[in-house]
């Protein structure tokens, strides 16, 4: 979209409120404690009938060294240097403040187009505030409630005079279904995903080619999933950085609660993971256990060795990465990864050749005639076990899904099926079908003699069971 509109101002004056009401989703996390954004956000933001590339932005500092206070300012005024318009929101309860006057001042410094929205104005006591707000030079300030969505109709009053023609339009044709686009325009949903401080931020940023993520030595700098579209070689990918994920039992601060949530709620929409891992703590427990995240979810897995510059001896790490991914994760064989060094750059294209290829895999159609007769020799070759006297007998299989591959099996018996037999025929269908490092779902379906006690049964299987790689659910 041509028209770009950011939303600036001090710290816990609804900004990611703002944000998510004009996206019309729940992207920025929101809470009461200030100075919980920390880096641009964009989405597509709405109001009426005009369209529009939305930012959000962290909370303006009066800081200018190189604390992360101050690179966060930055970010805030890169957002407004670069969009068309800026809403500067105030607390129109509060009122304006000193710091309110002194970004105005540098929003005048440079040369930004600014509209003063004074939020949290529902009720008689914000009036005063939003009288004050004119005093910052920018017009009369526009009154609304972004938790609420009081006064939207004035922001598209005060907005529409600066859009252009273009900005004006049906929402249902400028974004058509992603479904109905061919597959290859259709943006491959990619999270990146690991530990705190193992250079998830600067990993996008390289690929982005800008200084969109705030980065620095201070580990926990990224609090919520950041995405941001982007095309890789004319393939179109929705990239989205997210918070370092800890153990479990270290996550204490609420803050820290909320941003963990996110991330698995990045890992559940996303359709490929790149989990970063440091090259000099090769694959530690804790990287090990959001690998096994993603699998379970049925996500595809690459993994990106990041910090390779810093390694002494390429072929031992190497060899230790491999090792540690057969015997730490056996239950999908073939993950892909990549040797990069997110600081200088180098080898990304590694990655997203390995990104685009795992994608390829998970989104793997296999015919039924080739499933069925794979299933007839890796029987033969290897019969299931007897239960209770009786062998299981698998009669056809195919597959009902992708994304991942999701095999149903038809038989009998199919229920008590142990699971190193399952493990036997994922093996086999990883290797026979070429399946490396993507989930593989197995639906048991149990059919039955339909004229069990003189009676017809209606067809349809009884005792499904569904497995997937690496967990029983």
């Amino acid at each position: 979209m041509s028209f770009t509109v950011a939303i600036v101002g001090r710290p816990n004056v609804g900004k990611s409120t703002l944000f998510n009401r004009l996206t019309r989703r729940r992207l920025a996390l929101v809470d009461d404690m200030p100075g919980l954004t920390r880096d641009r956000r964009e989405g597509r933001g709405r109001l009426g009938d005009l369209s529009f590339t939305v930012f959000d932005t962290a909370g303006f500092e009066d800081a200018s060294d190189d604390s992360l206070e101050a690179r966060m300012r930055r970010q805030s005024e890169t957002a407004a240097r670069n969009a068309d318009v800026s809403l500067l929101l105030v607390d129109g309860r509060e009122g304006v403040t000193q710091v309110d006057r002194e970004f105005a001042r540098v929003l005048r410094r440079l040369g930004a187009r600014v509209i003063v929205v004074a939020n949290k104005a529902e009720g008689h006591a914000a009036a005063a505030g939003v009288g004050e707000a004119h005093g910052l030079g920018f017009g009369e300030a526009v009154a609304i409630s972004a938790e609420h969505g009081e006064g939207l109709s004035d922001l598209y009053a005060a907005l529409a005079p600066l859009a252009p023609k273009e900005a004006f339009g049906d929402a249902a044709a400028e974004e058509p279904d992603i479904k109905l686009l061919p597959p290859e325009q259709r943006p491959v949903r990619l999270a990146i995903v690991g530990r705190p401080n193992v250079g998830k931020s600067t990993l996008v940023n390289r690929l982005l080619g800008e200084e969109r993520m705030l980065t620095g030595p201070e580990p926990g700098i990224t609090r919520d999933a950041v995405e941001t579209e982007w095309t890789w070689k004319g393939r179109p990918v929705r990239l989205v950085d997210t918070a370092g994920l800890r153990k479990r039992a270290r996550i204490e601060d609420r803050l820290e609660r909320m941003s963990a949530s996110d991330t698995l709620r990045v890992v559940r929409e996303c359709q490929v993971a790149a989990l970063v891992v440091d090259a000099t703590q090769m694959l530690e427990k804790q990287d090990l256990q959001i690998a096994r995240l993603v699998i379970e979810e049925g996500r595809a897995l690459v993994i990106a060795v990041n910090k390779w510059d810093l390694v002494d001896d390429p072929q031992a790490a190497l060899r230790k990465l491999r090792d540690r991914l057969e015997i730490s994760l056996p239950q999908v064989g073939g993950i892909r990864f990549a040797t990069v060094s997110a600081l200088h750059g180098r080898k990304l294209d590694e990655l997203m050749k390995a990104v685009f290829a795992a994608f390829d895999v998970w989104n793997a159609e296999l015919p039924t005639s080739k499933l069925n007769r794979w299933l007839e020799g890796v029987t033969q070759a290897h019969p299931p076990p007897v239960v209770e006297g009786r062998r299981p007998r698998m009669r056809f299989c195919r597959q009902t899904t992708t994304r991942p591959p999701t095999i149903a099996l038809f038989g009998n018996k199919l229920v008590a099926l142990p699971d190193d037999y399952l493990r036997y025929l994922e093996n086999s269908l990883r290797e026979t079908f070429e399946l490396p490092g993507t989930p593989i779902r197995f639906v048991l379906r149990q059919t039955e003699n339909p004229y069990v006690d003189g009676k017809p049964k209606a067809k349809g299987g009884a005792g499904r069971r569904r497995r997937q790689t690496g967990a029983m659910r």
